[in-house]
């Protein structure tokens, strides 16, 4: 079934640094199924590139400016996530 507009997830994805290089973007938006999670979200992510899938495995991420500790909380429509790799020595 077609994703209804009124139950879907639109969110916004902000890449920084090596996830910046990898996705060749600094900013993404998704569109996610009702009830999707932050974990969700990165395996969307992680579905346009192998080289993306591995630079996201060393990620941390902040959903609104708090970082995420629990990756299985549902995502609200218009939340902002941000992929932050490891800084050091990149």
């Amino acid at each position: 079934t077609m994703t209804d507009v009124t139950t879907a997830v639109p969110v916004t994805v902000r890449f920084f640094a090596a996830a910046r290089n990898a996705a060749g973007t600094g900013a993404a938006e998704l569109v996610l199924g009702p009830g999707a999670t932050i974990a969700d979200a990165i395996g969307e992510i992680c579905g346009q590139s192998d080289e993306m899938a591995l630079v996201l495995q060393k990620c941390s991420y902040l959903c609104d400016g708090v970082a995420v500790r629990d990756r299985s909380a549902s995502l609200r429509p218009h939340q902002t996530l941000d992929v932050l790799p490891p800084f050091a020595g990149g």
